[in-house]
């Protein structure tokens, strides 16, 4: 079975997630939105991907129970048989799966105590 298959998105605490997001796009000319920034790549066999860029305020609770200042989040094929893998394995898991339009979503702790976001993604739907 696949685990992760690439890098769903980047997620960062920030005291002025507004003045973060227009300083990235005056200086490094990054196209931000309200969200940050969705870039889209090709995969190996040519699909549609996406990665999401997003800084959002350090009063967040997002990322509990982490106490760390940023979540990253994985691209994964079978969000439900990788978690009861994972589950099998001894990860912890963080709440219960949620499901979108643009993919399912599940969470997990690293050893550290990192949150880590799971994501089967719907590329589709953001087009």
């Amino acid at each position: 079975m696949k685990r992760v298959t690439g890098l769903g998105g980047f997620f960062f605490k920030t005291k002025d997630p507004d003045g973060i997001k227009k300083w990235y796009k005056e200086r490094l000319g990054i196209p931000t939105d309200q969200y940050g920034w969705t870039f889209w790549w090709k995969d190996k066999d040519g699909n549609d991907c996406s990665t999401q860029w997003s800084p959002m305020t350090d009063k967040t609770t997002y990322f509990e129970p982490s106490n760390k200042q940023f979540m990253m989040n994985f691209r994964v094929d079978n969000l439900v048989e990788l978690l009861k893998v994972l589950k099998e394995e001894g990860v912890t898991i963080v709440g219960e799966i949620e499901e979108y339009e643009y993919g399912k979503f599940g969470w997990i702790l690293d050893p550290e105590g990192n949150k880590l976001e799971l994501w089967e993604p719907i590329d589709a739907a953001f087009k």
